[in-house]
């Protein structure tokens, strides 16, 4: 795995789960404001087309799963999928309000361990979500996503950025004092999926308070069914 300095993640997914769910009401004034247009680029980026299959995993209060199911229009599938019963009680009721009437299917779980059918998505996209995984297990996440995507299928990845800057350096202090309060690490997000044998086939960087965010889109690599065409 290439962690190259990474921090660890020491809080279990339990303790994840129930921080989630407390503040899953409040999660949009704390910080789904400022994360919201990352969000955006990323997805745009990802450029999801009508009648895709997409997976957001991480999904949240479900902004993302709105702007994918507008995309896909009803002749595509979105799903989403978040560790937190709360965040998806949140989601449920952003869909209801927003009056969608295509297909947007919610599932609580944990990515490393995918309840999906393989080769069935197009897209697998995470905004702010796979720096939240322990080191040892973002290789386990992204060989699920690996697993489920198509032969053609691509993963969108909106995260905070691991570079050598006094602010980086500044909110990983933060991350190692206050784990539970400051939960996402800055990783380094492109040698990850060229490890899991990732193509990548686009990519941005921006700033978040200072912070470096890195939005990149990949392709996955594996061949189809039956070998090369």
């Amino acid at each position: 795995m290439y962690s190259h300095g990474i921090s660890r993640v020491t809080r279990s997914k339990q303790d994840a789960r129930l921080a989630y769910n407390q503040m899953s009401r409040w999660y949009d004034f704390i910080a789904g404001g400022s994360e919201r247009k990352f969000m955006d680029l990323g997805i745009k980026q990802l450029h999801p087309q009508p009648g895709e299959h997409i997976l957001e995993i991480g999904c949240g209060t479900g902004h993302g799963l709105i702007s994918l199911a507008m995309a896909v229009s009803s002749s595509g599938y979105i799903f989403g999928l978040d560790i937190s019963d709360g965040m998806l009680t949140q989601t449920r009721a952003h869909l209801s309000k927003k009056g969608l009437s295509y297909p947007v299917y919610l599932q609580l779980g944990d990515a490393c361990h995918l309840p999906y059918s393989s080769n069935v998505f197009s897209a697998v996209f995470f905004s702010f979500t796979l720096e939240l995984f322990d080191t040892p297990d973002i290789p386990l996440v992204l060989a699920e996503c690996e697993r489920i995507l198509k032969a053609d299928g691509r993963i969108g990845i909106v995260c905070l950025s691991k570079q050598g800057t006094l602010p980086v350096r500044i909110y990983e202090r933060f991350h190692e004092i206050m784990p539970a309060l400051v939960d996402c690490r800055p990783i380094l997000v492109q040698p990850i999926l060229i490890q899991a044998a990732f193509k990548i086939i686009a990519t941005k960087s921006k700033n978040m308070w200072g912070l470096p965010v890195d939005i990149v889109t990949a392709k996955i690599t594996k061949e189809p069914i039956g070998g090369k065409e």
